[in-house]
């Protein structure tokens, strides 16, 4: 019904570092790789997985049998539950254990936030940090990484691994559709939700305009604004906000959209004989920037956001990151060659904000300075990419 984990170290070292002696959530979609880091750094943790079902009927019937287990189990100070969302009713038992302070870490996974946000994520009170685990940084591939194949099948593990990375990327958000949305019975028609799925991938990397995406639906505003909240919840997309401190310029209103990754983005976008290979591959890299920082805002011990810059005029940036000591901001041009143009939005991005440190990432295989902006080439940057290191020393 549980065991104490005993498992090889993985190939590859991630570098998220967990929280020394506290209690933690770890929070991330399927195949990033969660249960693999954990027996790593937990190698003899009490591990209860709640994906299986004898566990999950075990403890849904009755919560306070995880005090029992946890006193058969005197030795086992480190404690996981893998998918923690199953039951959100632990919840309550895990805070009383952590006031009890009986030397208990516990370690709560989970592939969707949805049912933690609904029903009691709060009731551990700051008890417990909340980290997440995304998909693979290239830093933590190092020689192993290649733009081309994340460009094309993104960086989850469980795809990268795969020798047959095509067939999961196919399957992945099936998983999703049957496992997470349907058994939860998080939406009545999962058909018009799996249509949806293929209509917002339209908006990967561009400003959210629900009425346009409810009108190819043929669903209400309301409807899509819900499944898009379920989306974000299920950890498989998220949000940008514009960048509106001290704003002199007037700035749009509506946020920008991403998938979480590059590979399920390709994946879940129709593709037709009218679709330009260039269009697909840009939006492409814009995520796959997008994702290595907000992996790097994620895992900083002080608060930063990531932000886009966007006027009415429609001079753009693509990514402002913002915080302690931190002001940066990145446009991403799948391009060779950089010509005079491809600076307007950082130039009037530093004109307006003088303390910002602008860089343009490309195509290229050349380190270049214009007009005071670094140009660096888009696989050097992401593969230097550093939790413990500053943006701004790029």
């Amino acid at each position: 019904m549980q065991h104490i984990s005993k498992h090889a170290i993985p190939k590859i070292e991630r570098c998220l570092k967990p929280p020394k002696g506290q209690s933690f959530f770890l929070l991330g979609p399927r195949g990033t790789g969660k249960s693999t880091w954990l027996k790593q750094q937990f190698p003899h943790a009490l591990w209860i997985d709640l994906l299986e079902p004898e566990n999950l009927r075990y403890y849904g019937a009755k919560p306070e049998r995880l005090r029992e287990t946890l006193r058969s189990y005197p030795q086992a100070t480190q404690v996981v539950i893998d998918e923690i969302q199953k039951i959100p009713e632990l919840l309550s038992l895990i805070h009383a254990l952590i006031e009890e302070k009986a030397g208990h870490q516990f370690i709560l996974t989970g592939s969707s936030a949805r049912k933690l946000k609904r029903q009691g994520v709060d009731l551990l009170a700051g008890r417990a940090i909340m980290c997440h685990m995304n998909p693979f940084l290239a830093g933590e591939l190092k020689e192993l990484f290649s733009l081309e194949k994340a460009l094309a099948m993104g960086l989850l593990p469980i795809v990268w691994d795969s020798d047959i990375p095509e067939s999961i990327l196919k399957n992945y958000c099936g998983l999703y559709l049957k496992e997470e949305i349907k058994a939860e019975g998080l939406v009545r028609n999962i058909y018009n939700y799996a249509r949806f799925l293929e209509i917002i991938s339209f908006s990967h990397g561009s400003s959210l305009n629900t009425s346009n995406i409810a009108r190819e639906c043929d669903l209400s505003r309301t409807t899509v604004d819900t499944y898009i909240e379920i989306l974000i919840d299920m950890l498989l997309a998220f949000k940008l906000q514009v960048f509106t401190k001290r704003a002199k310029r007037e700035v749009t209103k509506q946020p920008k959209f991403y998938m979480f990754d590059a590979g399920v983005y390709r994946s879940v976008r129709p593709k037709g004989p009218l679709d330009r290979v260039e269009e697909i591959e840009g939006t492409s890299l814009e995520g796959l920037v997008a994702q290595h920082l907000r992996t790097w805002v994620e895992m900083q011990e002080e608060s930063h956001q990531l932000y886009f810059w966007q006027t009415r005029t429609k001079l753009e940036v693509d990514f402002i990151v913002y915080g302690a000591n931190e002001f940066c901001a990145f446009e991403v041009k799948n391009s060779q060659a950089i010509s005079p143009k491809d600076l307007h939005g950082l130039l009037a991005f530093v004109e307006e904000y003088p303390e910002a440190t602008p860089l343009l990432l490309y195509r290229g295989t050349k380190r270049q300075i214009m007009r005071g902006i670094k140009i660096i080439p888009v696989d050097e940057f992401l593969l230097s990419i550093d939790p413990r290191r500053s943006l701004q020393s790029y």
